[in-house]
């Protein structure tokens, strides 16, 4: 199975258009969307269109799995033509367990929860893997606003391996599970 995961798109649709020709193009199985999908906030974005990220979105809507951010308002989820999922998910993919979130409740400085798996999540707008105990944390960062020196980023997940890529395919950082 090949996932494709995301945050942070806050309503810039420049990046998430590139993601859309590669979901097209690389046999994604499904896309995973953690969350702040439209725009909120006091960014002045020129390229800021909900309306073109729900279509997007929608146009993926039975590979999409999709996580409530902080941004997101009960308007945007009543709004979306798929389900918006509150907090967090859990997949189990070749057995291995993928806790799935926005990343503002649960994430490496914040977890006595979750054991013995993998919590992907965004929210910080920063792509980094760590090890800690027996939890593997993945911030995928942000395709439209990373914070820091960071490129837009995204994550795939095949083959038991999880690899950062910069929005131009350049790798970032990977693990092999």
């Amino acid at each position: 199975m090949k996932i494709l995961f995301i945050s942070d798109i806050h309503g810039i649709v420049d990046n998430l258009e590139k993601i859309d020709k590669i979901i097209e193009n690389d046999n994604i199985d499904k896309l995973v969307v953690l969350g702040d999908l439209y725009y909120q906030g006091f960014n002045v974005v020129s390229s800021n269109d909900n309306f073109k990220v729900r279509d997007i979105l929608t146009k993926h809507k039975d590979k999409l799995i999709c996580m409530r951010g902080n941004c997101d308002s009960e308007v945007d989820i009543e709004k979306s033509p798929f389900p918006i999922l509150d907090d967090i998910s859990m997949l189990n993919v070749d057995n291995i367990c993928i806790y799935i979130t926005h990343g503002n409740r649960y994430n490496v400085y914040n977890n006595s929860v979750f054991t013995d798996g993998i919590m992907v999540y965004g929210h910080e707008h920063i792509p980094y893997i760590k090890k800690e105990s027996d939890m593997i944390y993945i911030n995928t960062g942000s395709i439209a606003l990373p914070r820091g020196d960071n490129p837009p980023t995204y994550l795939i997940y095949e083959n038991r391996c999880f690899t950062i890529y910069s929005i131009d395919n350049k790798i970032i950082d990977s693990i092999e599970i």
